[in-house]
């Protein structure tokens, strides 16, 4: 089996789930590529917007629930399950490789949020793929997140893909929630922009950073935990990763729908 790619998907409302369209088409396509170049993926690691902690707690029981962390959505949304089983295993790798720093199994809280499940029920309909979900500690940095994402890349070399969930721009007081298709904020598109050639160009730091954009960041990121799955994502990629962007748009004017893939060569 080739190293695994890294991918973050920008996951947008949990209604997607009920969806079908070009960007569900596209996560549908790029874990088909994955599995066609890189085999298939023996388990999958997930960092989603939806889990912040107080310390790190990894999910170990055998068989996650599928959380519906969400309030006035259709009851068919609260009726989707996404049934994939848990890896108590992974669960311990992931530990061992943040060691020294805490990081608590959890056998019972959690489970996949929408975070998680809204996006891999269309990139892995069958729920037959073990999945595994990571907390983001609430009281660390940027720099923090990255970091983590770093210690996380030997599990590439085993077979598990690392999948970040949330989205670049996030700012829901800003959206226009009746309008998909809204022409995006300017700040939005500069702050999504300058994320995208940070990426393109391998210079983390203008990632981790984003605050030194004032106005155009706080606006685009008014809270972190959309913004830092990406951040795992970063800090797993390795050197010669090629990157790839699709989806690649802004909905409803404050909502980043881009999505990266991070692969290496198969050449």
């Amino acid at each position: 089996m080739a190293r695994m790619p890294v991918v973050f998907f920008g996951h947008g409302s949990p209604m997607i789930a009920l969806e079908t369209n070009a960007t569900t088409r596209r996560w549908a396509a790029t874990a088909a590529r994955i599995e066609r170049e890189y085999g298939r993926p023996r388990a999958i690691l997930c960092i989603s917007a939806h889990w912040m902690t107080q310390g790190i707690a990894v999910t170990a029981m055998a068989a996650p629930r599928t959380i519906h962390d969400f309030g006035a959505f259709p009851q068919t949304l609260f009726d989707v399950q996404y049934p994939a089983p848990g890896d108590p295993a992974l669960a311990a790798r992931v530990r061992d490789l943040i060691a020294p720093m805490p990081v608590a199994l959890d056998h019972s809280e959690w489970g996949l949020d929408h975070g998680t499940w809204s996006v891999l029920c269309k990139a892995y309909p069958n729920a037959d793929m073990p999945v595994v979900q990571l907390s983001m500690d609430a009281s660390r940095d940027a720099g923090y997140h990255y970091d983590i994402g770093r210690r996380l890349l030997p599990l590439r070399d085993e077979g598990v893909l690392i999948v970040g969930t949330g989205n670049i721009v996030h700012n829901l007081r800003r959206m226009d929630f009746y309008n998909r298709n809204a022409a995006p904020f300017d700040w939005a598109m500069r702050f999504n922009d300058h994320v995208r050639n940070a990426i393109l160009t391998d210079t983390p730091g203008s990632a981790i950073e984003y605050a030194a954009l004032g106005r155009d960041a706080q606006e685009s990121v008014p809270d972190p935990d959309h913004y830092w799955p990406l951040l795992y994502v970063l800090g797993a990629r390795d050197i010669g990763d090629a990157v790839e962007f699709g989806p690649d748009h802004i909905e409803h004017g404050s909502l980043s729908m881009t999505s990266i893939l991070l692969a290496p060569s198969v050449h």
